[in-house]
């Protein structure tokens, strides 16, 4: 039972929350099916806790039931470590998936795709040939069907990477690269750095987005849901829900 004197600290601390930092401001959970993925977005205040989040819910350390691995594993896929492939979901022949890995119903990780360390694949998603994604939440329908690399981020429903699009989870301009990392990347807002708490973030795209062929993503851009982003060869900061980016 919650004490009375806990309420206003904890209301307290949702006022500190900028509304562009949560998950409901990317992601439509009334239209997401999969109840792991809805956990994830329920239960995380700000969209920069969701990979720690993620690396919880794999190694068990949440209380969320995790479906059943019945899903397809053809011959000569490269499947390494602790992976779930839900029912109705297939690693094919010629693709590489090193757990920890939850790949829901419906997705498919296509032959030369690689999928790694703790990511989780939602229903329905497409990773097709030379597509690599490390350590993000793919909500539902996203199609990464070309070249590309996706990692330290969050996707959302019906995202379409385009060929050759790279998000990045470091800033060069703070020095040489370590790694691991040891700095924590901000955010921008209005002009001000924001805390994402994260070594290494790369973008969080709304539902609906589709991203340009060749463009790069630079660290913790914030992309809202239905936006729409024009070719261009860097992205990065901020860019409202509903709005056009060049």
């Amino acid at each position: 039972m919650h004490r009375l004197t806990d309420a206003p600290a904890l209301h307290t601390e949702l006022e500190r929350i900028d509304y562009r930092t949560t998950p409901a401001y990317y992601f439509d959970t009334e239209q997401v099916t999969d109840p792991v993925v809805l956990h994830l977005l329920s239960h995380c205040p700000t969209v920069f806790g969701l990979k720690k989040a993620i690396t919880d819910l794999l190694a068990g350390n949440l209380d969320v039931p995790l479906p059943e691995a019945a899903g397809t594993i053809e011959p000569g896929a490269t499947v390494r470590g602790h992976v779930i492939v839900a029912p109705g979901a297939v690693i094919a022949d010629g693709a590489f998936v090193t757990g920890p890995v939850l790949v829901c119903p419906g997705a498919v990780i296509e032959a030369g795709a690689r999928v790694r360390d703790n990511t989780v694949v939602g229903p329905g998603c497409r990773i097709g040939f030379g597509a690599e994604v490390t350590r993000s939440l793919l909500t539902g329908g996203v199609f990464m069907k070309h070249t590309s690399f996706v990692g330290d981020s969050v996707l959302g429903l019906g995202v379409n990477i385009g060929a050759f699009v790279s998000t990045t989870g470091l800033r060069v301009t703070s020095g040489p690269v370590t790694e691991p990392a040891t700095e924590a990347v901000c955010a921008y807002l209005d002009g001000h750095r924001v805390a994402t708490g994260q070594t290494k973030f790369g973008a969080v795209i709304g539902d609906g987005v589709i991203v340009p062929a060749g463009t790069v993503l630079q660290p913790a851009t914030l992309i809202g849901a239905h936006t729409v982003l024009y070719p261009k060869t860097q992205v990065g900061g901020f860019f409202p829900a509903g709005s056009q980016g060049r």
